[in-house]
């Protein structure tokens, strides 16, 4: 769980987040999964944050049913999809979700 305060404190990632979800024409119910995914789990390190914020979204998506490919989804965010691929599992299931087993 995270802090209210967590959200000033990632407001650029937070923004990143959005403009991502809105290219990508997520759902409300996807950004609002993203968010909660990326500040439960916000990485120390500045160089993680931006790999971990498109497993968020990648995995949000997914999560609500509005999945989108992982390659869209790093797009958007400006990271590989191999960034994706890697973190996408571990994000939901630190989150408390079983990811699909496709």
């Amino acid at each position: 769980m995270y802090r209210a305060s967590d959200e000033v404190e990632h407001e650029e990632w937070l923004a990143r987040l959005r403009r991502a979800a809105e290219s990508l024409e997520l759902s409300a119910e996807a950004r609002s999964n993203a968010t909660d995914l990326f500040l439960s789990a916000v990485p120390e390190e500045d160089r993680s944050k931006p790999a971990m914020a498109a497993a968020a979204l990648y995995a949000g998506a997914l999560i609500a049913g509005d999945e989108r490919p992982q390659t869209a989804v790093a797009e958007a965010m400006g990271v590989s999809r191999l960034s994706v691929q890697q973190r996408w599992k571990d994000v939901m299931d630190d989150a408390g979700f079983r990811p699909p087993t496709w």
